[in-house]
């Protein structure tokens, strides 16, 4: 496949882009500064551009199977997530991409709570409060999107580099917990439910999760 990920030296989307090669897969990185090259396999091409511009967006989609995006802003730029979802949303109408988009935990219900949401738990450490609600934010703007083909992928509650297992669960709108009490998985195996979804999707403009 032809895969383009946004965000594709962060944390998750270099995962991304390394779970893709070894797949076979052709994959074109991308990062806002291309001082950040360097970070990027060689195997990647390595293009520049800005997933808030619908028109970078849909020249880096030309051609493309599907579009990833793992940007995360910077801390006191949070609404630019909602931003930059809305841009590949219309940088990829009509062309027939798909776009997979790391999302966030926030509107994940939480297991034994009646309903209530991650973001709406009096729990949720005041620090990532302002993250969560951009992701809530970026969820609304994937949720209302209807001529785009996109998946929203939601973490479980932590998210860490670790191991390769390849083993996960699928899990829709609530948050996967494991019989300790736990919701994790580690962010090789998110690039592996990820690139698993981009092989064979399953998921249709909707949101799925994963955990172990």
């Amino acid at each position: 496949m032809r895969i383009t990920v946004f965000g594709a030296a962060g944390g998750v989307g270099a995962r991304v882009v390394a779970e893709a090669l070894s797949r076979g897969h052709q994959v074109t990185a991308v990062v806002r500064d291309p001082a950040r090259f360097r970070e990027l396999p060689a195997a990647a091409l390595h293009r520049t551009g800005d997933a808030r511009d619908p028109e970078q967006v849909a020249a880096l989609a030309a051609g493309q199977d599907v579009v990833v995006t793992a940007t995360r802003p910077v801390p006191g730029r949070e609404p630019e997530l909602a931003m930059a979802t809305k841009a590949l949303l219309a940088g990829l109408a009509g062309t027939g991409v798909r776009l997979l988009v790391v999302g966030g935990a926030a509107t994940l219900t939480v297991p034994g709570r009646g309903g209530m949401t991650v973001v709406e738990d009096p729990a949720l450490p005041a620090e990532i409060r302002d993250i969560a609600l951009a992701c809530a934010d970026q969820h609304a703007v994937c949720r209302a999107e209807t001529e785009v083909d996109w998946a929203y992928l939601s973490p479980p509650a932590l998210l860490e580099p670790g191991e390769r297992t390849g083993a996960y669960r699928l899990g829709a709108d609530e948050l996967l917990v494991d019989a300790r009490g736990e919701s994790r998985i580690s962010i090789e195996d998110f690039a592996v439910a990820l690139l698993d979804e981009a092989e064979r999707p399953r998921h249709h403009r909707t949101r799925f999760t994963v955990a172990y």
